[in-house]
């Protein structure tokens, strides 16, 4: 396990998103999924958070269709696949050839120009302490091949 540099937020991993700014629709579809429990558990939990423009990428509907109730699953499985058990700083990160999401099929890692990816989501904010965790903003809404 990590320490950080600066002392953690004293909010868990759901309200430091939120205080952020740029997770409210990771906010939402993590309320939609049901899962707002774990992520407030003690964790620790490491999420690749895909930012509010991240989600605008998504193809028209995707986001509309993942919401409704009869596909809560398969959005479980999505923002599972961006989640990593342990307070994984990005430095550390950096190392790793591949990341092995809560979900249960790893996302590859890769270092290009000095900026951490994760299954070809670059890592635009880093290192966001909270009580049970670290965030790292993400560009893109990475979607595993296997729900």
């Amino acid at each position: 396990m990590n320490t950080m540099t600066t002392p953690p937020s004293t909010k868990n991993l759901l309200d430091t998103a939120a205080a952020n700014g740029s997770f409210k629709t990771f906010g939402k579809a993590v309320e939609r999924a049901g899962i707002s429990d774990t992520l407030r558990s003690a964790g620790p939990f490491t999420i690749f958070a895909p930012t509010d423009a991240a989600f605008d990428k998504l193809p028209a509907g995707k986001l509309e269709y993942l919401f409704k109730p009869e596909n809560k699953e398969e959005l479980v499985s999505l923002l599972n696949y961006h989640v990593v058990s342990g307070r994984e700083l990005v430095a550390d990160i950096a190392t790793w050839k591949t990341a092995p999401t809560i979900h249960g099929q790893s996302a590859a890692v890769k270092l290009i120009d000095d900026k951490v990816s994760i299954d070809g989501a670059l890592v635009t904010s880093a290192d966001i302490g909270s009580s049970n965790g670290v965030i790292h903003g993400i560009d893109k809404v990475n979607i595993p091949t296997k729900l």
